[in-house]
């Protein structure tokens, strides 16, 4: 699984194309990054075989990520989430990336205005197990990660995340958290990693207005002790949105730049959460 620090590429770009690749990969490598998060929101449109050689000649690892388009809802479409799921998980499993994960389950800005129907869990449910058999498949890990109530309404803690993985039962399924979405969402930071602690693998450190690390009210240092004390030794992977396109911003509900630029982040924010985690013993 991945192991030390990451960043989420849309730091650089949101356009997995050879041209973004290219950037993004650079920029990793002249930050030092031991893995970088590839946002895979288009899957049929990577050049697998670009980004492999990419990263092989970068030393990088990489995880993709991404979140289902509405058409494809696993909530009401699953057979149709599996067959988008099965082409990005080929298309990870191609460019050498170790796990796909992000919003699997659903959209990003899906909300139903109501509670989740037994139906939707069930179809999220049948659309997970299958898509985790094509990925043990294939290789890689499967991921899940909850976000907060305002992008949807299916998975939103980590014991809601950990209940679907252990309804879903596939042993190459992992809880993917995120320090933005749990600062919304669970009684205390600490609360959730607790929750979570026996399927978690990969954690995104953004910050609580997902700006630069540092400069919120994301208490960090309840989230790298507790990271600590279940004895993480998963990704921590930075997660700073700058630069959205309007369909992503859109969901996101980011109207606003939330940091002055992306070096800002890199410079202020990435030595923050690198010297916590040195503080905490986490690498």
């Amino acid at each position: 699984m991945m192991r030390g620090f990451g960043v989420h590429t849309s730091m650089w770009t949101m356009t997995w194309d050879r041209e973004g690749a290219e950037r993004a990969v650079a920029a990793a490598v002249a930050d030092g990054m031991d893995f970088i998060e590839i946002a895979l929101l288009d899957p049929p449109s990577a050049d697998a075989d670009h980004s492999r050689s990419l990263l092989e000649e970068a030393g990088l690892s990489a995880v993709c990520s991404l979140g289902l388009p509405e058409a494809v809802w696993a909530s009401h479409n699953p057979e149709g989430a599996v067959e988008f799921l099965k082409v990005a998980i080929e298309k990870t499993a191609a460019m050498g990336g170790l796990a796909l994960s992000g919003v699997t389950y659903g959209g990003i800005g899906e909300r139903s205005g109501l509670p989740p129907t037994q139906q939707e869990i069930d179809n999220v449910a049948k659309a997970l197990q299958m898509a985790a058999g094509y990925a043990k498949k294939a290789g890689i890990l499967f991921g899940i990660e909850p976000v907060n109530r305002y992008e949807s309404h299916l998975i939103n803690t980590a014991a809601q995340g950990v209940a679907m993985i252990e309804k879903v039962g596939s042993d190459n399924m992992f809880l993917h958290l995120d320090t933005y979405h749990m600062n919304i969402e669970e009684k205390g930071a600490g609360n959730g990693i607790l929750d979570g602690r026996d399927h978690l693998r990969y954690i995104h450190l953004s910050e609580s207005d997902r700006g630069t690390p540092g400069m919120g009210t994301c208490d960090w240092d309840e989230i790298f002790a507790t990271l600590a004390a279940v004895q993480f030794s998963g990704g921590l992977a930075m997660e700073s949105f700058i630069n959205m396109p309007p369909e992503i911003a859109h969901g996101l509900s980011v109207w606003r730049p939330v940091a002055n630029n992306h070096r800002e982040v890199m410079d202020q924010g990435l030595p923050f959460l690198r010297n916590k985690a040195k503080q905490y013993r986490l690498i």
